[in-house]
């Protein structure tokens, strides 16, 4: 298992280095002079708004040529220093840090969500295959994956929040109310909404696995052993069934952060999509970078949990 990590981290950096340099270069591909952006136009169009710009380039350290600066970039990142925002003003970490709380929360209820909704309805539908039951679970499956989720994100709000009135629009909490039930009440619909893109795989591939796994020949042996067809199904069949889930997961979670732009833009969530997003609109080259950076992290950690999480399930697994 050590040198299996120590391999892991080794392969890392390299991927590490080469994602800063790639996504260092796409963002500075984006059209538009994020100094234009952040001045007025009354600025730019007074007699002095070239020097002005000049001067405002070199605080920023845009005057530099694009190698000078990748490599001041690359040189704070190691030091644990991500930049200034350009629009705010302050630090990115401090910008991000109560953003990446509030994505988290999010992320994580929706992943909890989906897991509780569906590999029960994967694991009925392979013991029910064939039938209306599973049937129906295929249907649902597809829909979930089908459905765009802006759109179910505004039906959600349309049906829950206008209809009805029994969950809000949008926002994390309501002004002046800081109990966990009003708290609970925002998360609701955003975190349902997307875990509907998480349930529709995760039914599919539980129903596939299990499928699987009923066929091998050691649930026939246990089978014919007399033993209880609940515990065939959940400490047999189940635990060897959820290996290609645990990849599913961890291939899922980190993509939740594109998920999260989309949902967090509908329902004014204050989390790292929106960010993201208005970093892009404003051309807030170091927090586009940070999130970038982020997500890659995500990516390599939770593959390695996954490969962790199979060895751990299948010890024939050999890391």
């Amino acid at each position: 298992m050590l040198n299996f990590l120590v391999r892991r981290i080794g392969i890392a950096i390299p991927v590490v280095f080469g994602i800063m340099l790639l996504g260092f270069a796409f963002v500075h591909l984006l059209p538009g002079d994020p100094v234009q952006l952040l001045i007025s136009p009354d600025q730019l169009a007074g007699p002095d708004s070239a020097a002005y710009l000049a001067r405002a380039r070199q605080e920023l350290g845009l005057d530099q040529t694009l190698p000078v600066q990748f490599l001041v970039w690359a040189k704070d990142v190691f030091q644990g220093n991500l930049g200034i925002s350009y629009a705010q003003r302050v630090p990115v970490t401090e910008m991000l840090a109560p953003r990446w709380s509030a994505t988290a929360t999010l992320a994580l209820s929706a992943v909890c969500v989906a897991l509780l909704l569906g590999i029960p309805v994967g694991v009925i539908a392979a013991l029910r295959q064939n039938t209306w039951v599973d049937y129906v679970s295929a249907t649902v499956s597809m829909l979930a994956i089908s459905i765009p989720v802006f759109f179910l994100g505004l039906i959600a709000i349309y049906v829950f929040a206008v209809l009805l009135g029994v969950l809000p629009s949008g926002g994390q909490r309501t002004l002046g109310d800081t109990s966990a039930v009003d708290a609970l009440r925002h998360l609701v619909l955003p975190a349902c909404t997307l875990a509907a893109v998480l349930v529709g795989p995760f039914v599919r591939y539980t129903r596939a696995s299990l499928l699987d796994v009923l066929r091998q020949d050691f649930i026939t042996t246990a089978v014919a052993k007399g033993v209880p067809g609940v515990r065939i199904v959940v400490s047999h069949a189940l635990r060897n069934a959820l290996i290609p889930l645990v990849t599913v997961l961890a291939v899922q979670v980190p993509a939740l952060l594109a998920g999260t732009v989309i949902t967090e833009t509908i329902f004014s969530w204050p989390g790292l999509g929106k960010a993201t997003l208005d970093a892009i609109g404003q051309r807030d080259y170091p927090v586009i970078l940070a999130v970038v950076l982020l997500s890659a992290g995500l990516v390599m950690v939770f593959n390695l949990l996954a490969d962790i999480a199979a060895a751990l399930l299948d010890p024939r697994i050999r890391l």
